[in-house]
């Protein structure tokens, strides 16, 4: 049979809770209206700030012989601010795209995730790629990071 296994969110300095694993849904993330939404500089991480501070992340926490990062961004990211967010899905193959051209250390298996995220004002898709020995996840995690009472 299948385990539940609970988070138990940690409240850090400057009451941002987070929890160990991945807490939250992409449908947890609907009808919100974000203030800032941006990929770190190594693409490892992409965040959809709210007004309060509180943030939706994506992120893989990297570990030996794999590697999980945004491949490309198709839209405009600033499309998803200031309105709220009317569509967010995930999608995974494991076939590469017609376009794709990358080699990697760890392509024994891996996996591509589609975000597709849509406002008023635009749609955007987020390609992230996972690749290791096939022994080791490929997975995109979604983190909450809300602000404490």
């Amino acid at each position: 049979m299948g385990e539940d296994v609970r988070i138990v969110p940690i409240t850090l300095f400057g009451g941002i809770t987070m929890g160990w694993r991945d807490n939250a849904k992409i449908a947890d993330m609907l009808g919100k209206t974000y203030s800032k939404v941006w990929a770190s500089k190594d693409k490892s991480e992409l965040y959809f700030e709210l007004p309060d501070g509180s943030k939706y992340v994506f992120y893989h926490n990297q570990d030996c012989c794999e590697h999980v990062q945004i491949e490309d961004i198709c839209g405009d990211l600033a499309d998803l601010v200031g309105v709220p967010l009317v569509m967010a899905t995930e999608e995974t193959s494991d076939t590469d795209p017609e376009d794709y051209k990358g080699a990697s250390d760890y392509r024994e298996s891996f996996t591509w995730t589609f975000y597709k995220f849509g406002t008023v004002k635009g749609y955007v898709t987020v390609r992230w790629l996972g690749e290791s020995n096939g022994y080791y996840g490929e997975g995109v995690d979604l983190n909450y990071e809300g602000r404490a009472n």
